[in-house]
């Protein structure tokens, strides 16, 4: 304990930076770009996709690479679900996937309470997929920020806490729109209350799909203070996009920039302390 309170009374770095890949198990692509990153590069984390095809050669990479942080990437549009759709038919369609169009969804996860319980369903089967996997849990965000909806935040706060979640991702950009500000405030304040560590912004969001060296070097230079979180996609390069939502992503320049000198140079001129969302948990 005395040791505890030391390190808390220790002045702590003005910058610290979580460097993520997210969509991990999407494809083997991403998966092999993930570990070059992170072996080769700067990356510090990655977030898994439980229920995507090729999550399983993401785990046993992932368990030989004992510094990288992953946690759980939910997916509740644009995916895989994790439960059969004759559980979800609500949710999925007959391949059990999510639909794209998160506006209906939406007023759907708040008006339908059949709908919520195969949500809150469904959310479960994915902590409980990543548990699964023996990783520990760094953080937990969702695919396509979709934890801003306050029905989907609520339940993986409540979910997430029988898993011995500790940080989620505050997905705001330095300079986000206005009319997003009482959002990312509602957010923020929920997660405060459940004593949930997170970023206190996020560089990626704007430039999704184009996180490339010059975009890398153009945030770096301004880096805020604080706890911040770049995001990115990189892949292995391929004949054929990963999806059909990221058929314009540059992938491949994405993981040139976590490979590259003056990215990493760059980073070292920050002087910010780099890890996962668990390193920021067990600073505050």
């Amino acid at each position: 304990m005395a040791a505890d309170r030391a390190q808390a009374d220790e002045p702590q770095p003005a910058r610290r930076l979580i460097i993520t890949a997210d969509d991990f198990g999407l494809h083997p692509r991403v998966n092999e770009a993930v570990e070059q990153a992170h072996l080769r590069g700067v990356l510090t984390a990655a977030s898994l996709m439980v229920g995507a095809p090729f999550a399983r050669d993401a785990v046993t990479r992932a368990l030989r690479l004992p510094e990288l942080r992953v946690g759980l990437h939910v997916v509740l549009a644009d995916g895989h679900a994790v439960l059969p759709c004759g559980q979800i038919g609500a949710l999925v369609d007959a391949e059990g996937r999510f639909g794209d169009n998160m506006v209906r969804d939406g007023f759907r996860f708040f008006f339908l309470p059949h709908v919520r319980r195969q949500l809150a369903a469904e959310i479960r089967a994915q902590f409980d997929a990543f548990a699964k996997t023996g990783l520990v849990l760094d953080h937990v965000n969702t695919h396509k920020h979709f934890h801003l909806h306050p029905v989907v935040l609520d339940l993986i706060l409540r979910i997430g806490r029988d898993y011995g979640m500790r940080a989620m991702r505050l997905p705001v950009e330095t300079d986000a729109p206005a009319w997003l500000g009482p959002w990312i405030a509602l957010t923020r304040r929920r997660l405060d209350r459940a004593r949930i560590a997170h970023n206190d912004y996020v560089i990626g969001i704007d430039e999704t799909g184009r996180m490339d060296e010059a975009t890398w070097l153009r945030a770096l230079q301004r880096l805020p203070d604080g706890v911040g979180e770049i995001y990115c996609h990189p892949a292995i390069a391929g004949d054929s996009a990963l999806t059909l939502g990221m058929r314009l992503y540059r992938h491949a320049d994405e993981l040139s920039a976590l490979l590259s000198p003056r990215v990493a140079a760059a980073l070292d001129a920050t002087g910010a302390m780099r890890g996962g969302f668990a390193d920021v948990a067990d600073c505050r």
